[in-house]
């Protein structure tokens, strides 16, 4: 799937990527951008940012924030819009690390390029420590994160942050975090889905991501409000289809000098396919250049923020609800053996459950023996829709039996379990048995166990993990030691 956006101010030339060994000397990047962007004196800096936080100190201040999609357009434009992002995080949170994305203006990469290279980002007010090691673990997860210096040399998008994030955390009497800077430039869906794999496993609560991105590019003031709008409320429904969907309508909209709906588009795709139904979209401000230069009304730029909230209490389905996914999963083994195509299921509540997008694993048993078994870890389909195809999957295509025959169907019990998102973890004192399913990678080599086997054997969590390790994921009963471990928890119905 290609997703067709125009962003008319980005070089199409590609860009071969490019290696450097790490000098032996501390490596910091120029403030490139200092008297372009924002201006280079460091204290009319301080207070010009520090006036900006101030219009919106304490209105809006969440303990959850999990990510913003700030502008990054010159301060007198988008400062005020960027202001309100940056004041909603809480002062009392710790954050490991700030993970940087944001649109190249100058390269095409078909890729993205993570800054390797630099120990620090320097601003007027001083340096940012770069997380060196993680930047180079994505570089080695996948080969689309790769490093392109050319990228990173003249791109304003993450250096403007830069002054934003050192005053606020001035003010919390805080060092600002380590960032890790990436570039994102390619418009394969497929890519930045693969992009967004990598990430997730760090779209934690102890890290903050932040997207740099402005939106609409150049059409009248009128008809930068209506696109924008029309954007705006397509990210907050938080569906990457939709986005995309509209991003694509607005491009064939007409729209005089319209050259692009978001500049960021690429990144904010990229986060917004790490979102599940655990996250609140919360749109805190829009305003244009026109709303600042008047006399500028004929050619804008559109400036949103969002902040991306973290949701307590997880995801819950209701008795109607599993009914529902259960009936769903029987007709589509009917269908299958009708031979006919899966139903579309009838969803009278389009903002049901059912239509988040969850892993899931449908188990069928044959007077109380396992007949079939097949689930999808990933967060990429409606969960109806999961739960039809993995249905179909148990019955005919798990290679451990014989396809399912239609005598045996109604003697077939169907099990269903609703997974919650995976959270990677450090040591097996986080896993608990009975209370969370196991998933292990290492390489192209991975296998899983659901919460519920432990209640079928009666093995420790050390045996537990390492049956997974040994007889799923094939890499040995201590493989597992040097591999990546999962948790995650099901719904059981």
């Amino acid at each position: 799937m290609i997703i067709v956006i125009l962003v008319a101010m980005m070089m199409m030339n590609a860009c071969n990527a490019q290696t450097s060994e790490r000098p032996g000397t501390t490596v910091v990047r120029p403030a490139t951008q200092a008297n372009r962007f924002y201006t280079g004196d460091a204290m009319e800096l301080s207070e010009q940012v520090d006036s900006l936080l101030a219009l919106h100190k304490g209105s809006n201040i969440y303990n959850n924030v999990a990510a913003l999609i700030v502008p990054h357009a010159g301060y007198e434009y988008s400062g005020n819009v960027a202001a309100t992002a940056y004041t909603t995080l809480d002062p009392n949170k710790t954050y490991k690390r700030i993970f940087l994305l944001g649109p190249s203006h100058h390269e095409w990469l078909d890729g993205a390029s993570v800054n390797i290279e630099a120990d620090y980002y320097a601003t007027p007010l001083g340096q940012v420590k770069v997380d060196h090691e993680t930047a180079l673990q994505l570089t080695t997860a996948d080969s689309l994160f790769a490093y392109h210096p050319a990228a990173h040399e003249q791109e304003h998008c993450l250096e403007v942050q830069l002054p934003f994030l050192q005053r606020l955390f001035v003010h919390h009497d805080k060092e600002v975090p380590p960032i890790v800077p990436i570039i994102v430039s390619t418009n394969n869906f497929n890519k930045l889905k693969r992009m967004a794999e990598v990430l997730k496993p760090f779209f934690t609560d102890e890290n903050l991501f932040i997207v740099s991105s402005d939106f609409s590019h150049y059409p009248s003031y009128e008809d930068a409000c209506e696109v924008d709008a029309k954007t705006g409320k397509a990210i907050e429904t938080g569906n990457v289809e939709e986005l995309i969907a509209t991003i694509e309508a607005n491009a064939q909209s007409g729209k005089r000098n319209l050259a692009t709906s978001a500049c960021g588009a690429f990144p904010i795709i990229t986060l917004m396919l790490m979102l599940d139904n655990h996250y609140e979209v919360k749109h805190l401000l829009y305003q244009n250049s026109g709303d600042v230069d008047r006399h500028g009304r004929s050619r804008v730029v559109g400036y949103h923020a969002f902040a991306f909230l973290r949701q307590e209490g997880g995801f819950t389905l209701t008795d109607a609800e599993k009914k529902h996914l259960k009936e769903i999963a029987l007709n589509s083994i009917r269908d299958s053996l009708d031979g006919k195509p899966i139903s579309k299921a009838s969803l009278t509540d389009r903002s049901s459950a059912l239509t988040s997008k969850c892993g899931a694993f449908v188990s069928l048993h044959k007077h109380g023996q396992l007949r079939g078994c097949i689930g999808h870890f990933g967060e990429d389909i409606a969960l109806y829709r999961v739960v039809a195809e993995m249905a179909r999957a148990a019955a005919f295509e798990d290679p451990r039996f014989q396809p399912l025959r239609r005598e045996e169907l109604a003697d077939i019990d169907i099990e269903i379990s609703v997974l919650t998102p995976m959270r990677r973890i450090k040591s097996i004192d986080e896993f608990e048995l009975h209370r969370h399913g196991i998933y292990i990678r290492k390489g192209y080599r991975s296998g899983t166990f659901l919460p519920q086997v432990a209640d079928e054997v009666n093995w420790t969590k050390e045996e537990f993990i390492g049956h997974c390790s040994r007889d799923k994921a094939g890499i040995g009963w201590d493989g597992w030691r040097d591999a990546e471990l999962y948790v995650y928890e099901a719904i059981v119905f």
